[in-house]
């Protein structure tokens, strides 16, 4: 017969209480049934774990179960906690890339409702661009991303969260900031242009021989809006990404309708998540798909 935990639960109620009733009181058992399981316990040993029936004074046996017992009973129960917050979303680890603009603008929100439920959670985001997700994604340093579409990389599933048109970034004493008509790819032909990469995502030939001529790349967003605002040069951004650059930046819309950005929720694919990733999965799919403040056009 093999040592059941409900044996050794049985027997540390019991020396702890000092009597059956008492242990069987609190285990919701008679004390007949208390009684027979210590003796099917003790016949497993071959010794008997109580100096006499009284149930009130352990054998050294008795002590030495007594505390290898409580300290396995602890563990059992963390760890039946352990689990059942886990399946229930209540504890675990989210690691998640995102792009700087979603990470400065969408992201506080979606950390703020996921914590309300989740207050036990921990969670490490990385902000780095879209090339940059794709790789902690597929490195399997990150479990979700918010970044562009993968194209046509079979390792990574992509679900489209919203899209947000393209335009050009000027200081607002700019003179295309005073335009009062969408601008045009040629209108950026006479000023100093910074290249970026998400300028690669748009096809428009007049914009990449700009992008060719230009002798300034800019990778980070921080230092390309730093640039732009100094009056170094003028670029191309996405709507969302200056959404919050402040009054003496302007965005002005570009009069072509396909220069947009797609932003999708990105994993790995075959890959099944925890339920506490799902949840944080499940938050940004139902608030981005309320940023029409922030992004002019919603999937």
């Amino acid at each position: 017969m093999a040592i059941k935990t409900e044996m050794l639960r049985c027997f540390v109620t019991v020396a702890h209480s000092g009597n059956l009733a008492d242990a069987a009181d609190k285990l919701g058992r008679t004390p007949s049934a208390v009684s027979m399981i210590l003796k099917q316990l003790e016949g497993h040993l071959g010794a008997p774990l109580f100096e006499s029936e009284r149930k009130s004074k352990l054998t050294a046996l008795g002590g030495f179960v007594l505390d290898e017992a409580s300290r396995e009973l602890d563990h059992f129960e963390r760890t039946v906690v352990a689990i059942e917050n886990f399946a229930h979303a209540k504890s675990g680890f989210v690691r998640i890339a995102v792009v700087p603009s979603v990470a400065e603008t969408i992201l506080p929100d979606i950390v703020q409702e996921f914590f309300r439920d989740h207050p036990d959670v921990h969670i490490d985001i990385q902000d780095m661009d879209s090339a940059a997700v794709l790789r902690e994604l597929e490195r399997e340093r990150v479990d979700l991303g918010i970044a562009t579409g993968p194209g046509t990389n079979s390792e990574i599933e992509s679900e489209q969260l919203f899209s947000d048109a393209f335009g050009i970034v000027c200081r607002s004493d700019h003179p295309l900031a005073k335009h009062d008509h969408p601008v045009s790819w040629r209108d950026l032909v006479s000023w100093p242009f910074i290249a970026n990469g998400l300028c690669a995502q748009i096809a428009d030939e007049t914009l990449q021989r700009i992008m060719g001529d230009s002798r300034l790349m800019v990778r980070n967003t921080t230092s390309l809006l730093a640039l732009v605002r100094s009056g170094v040069g003028i670029t191309v951004l996405p709507r969302l990404v200056v959404e919050k650059a402040g009054s003496d930046m302007k965005f002005r819309a570009i009069a072509d309708p396909s220069a947009r950005r797609h932003i999708a929720i990105l994993r790995r694919a075959h890959t099944r998540l925890p339920p506490v990733t799902l949840k944080f999965q499940s938050i940004i799919r139902t608030l981005a798909s309320q940023t029409g403040s922030t992004a002019d056009h919603l999937v």
